[in-house]
């Protein structure tokens, strides 16, 4: 690659950037502590339905 040649890396991922960074009123809002804890729990039932069967 050439220095004269711009490969468009960082052009190309800014608008990525700024697309997910809006804030879009609709959107559903779970807070990360919440997922955890699902997933926490979710998993402890799988161990405890695996141990059943």
């Amino acid at each position: 690659m050439s220095s004269g040649q711009n490969s468009g890396g960082l052009m190309s991922s800014a608008g990525l950037v700024r697309y997910f960074d809006a804030e879009d009123r609709n959107a559903v809002r779970i807070d990360p502590k919440t997922v955890v804890a699902f997933g926490v729990l979710f998993g402890v039932l799988v161990m405890l339905l695996r141990f059943m069967v």
